[in-house]
């Protein structure tokens, strides 16, 4: 989903999981439009898993969901280079990290992980220096995202779900939406979440 110049939608459960009860892991990732991208057409494209570059890499099982790793290319539009990929780790797996990001990460979802000397499980992200070689070690099954890309272009501020460069535009937002004058989500004329009441970081 591209937010751009402002997108509203709603993420629901159908009533028949909800009664059956379920269970879903995710993360969700928002990544700063380049400051020419800001005002882009909002838009929404799924794409199916069997789309996205799935391969086998030292072991581990690399889904590139976005951007690209390993010489794979993802058909999610991206407005800058990017990466993001889903990896399956089994215990004793070590996985090089590619290099050709400047800014890299792994977030470790599942398992746990070295990196050299230092380990990581669960909810802890760690973060490369720049151009360095990079070997993931899964100390048992975990499962990783790789994340990184290229440095966003000036300084971003966020306030629910807005980001922006300007604060400015973040107030018109504001305002636009307590007006009624961002579209509502199709086929829903009823649901509206009012804004809550914090200053802008």
């Amino acid at each position: 989903m591209t937010a751009g110049r402002g997108i509203v939608h709603s993420e629901r459960t159908g009533a028949e999981a909800r009664r059956a009860g379920s269970r879903l892991d995710g993360l969700q990732l928002w990544v700063a439009l380049p400051l020419a991208n800001e005002e882009a057409d909002p838009n929404f494209h799924h794409h199916p898993a069997a789309t996205l570059p799935s391969l086998d890499i030292a072991g581990a099982r690399v889904r590139v969901l976005a951007g690209t790793a390993y010489g794979e290319r993802s058909p999610v539009e991206t407005f800058a280079p990017l990466l993001c990929a889903d990896v399956a780790m089994p215990a004793g797996c070590a996985l090089p990290v590619p290099g050709e990001h400047e800014e890299r990460a792994a977030y470790v979802a599942g398992g746990s992980i070295t990196c050299g000397s230092d380990g990581a499980g669960p909810g802890r992200m760690l973060v490369f220096a720049r151009g360095a070689d990079v070997v993931l070690r899964a100390t048992d099954d975990a499962r990783i995202v790789l994340i990184g890309g290229t440095p966003i272009d000036g300084e971003r501020h966020i306030w629910w779900n807005y980001v922006s460069s300007s604060k400015a535009r973040i107030e018109q937002a504001k305002h636009d939406w307590r007006e009624g004058r961002f579209p509502r989500i199709p086929g829903d004329d009823v649901e509206f979440i009012p804004l809550p009441e914090e200053p802008i970081s």
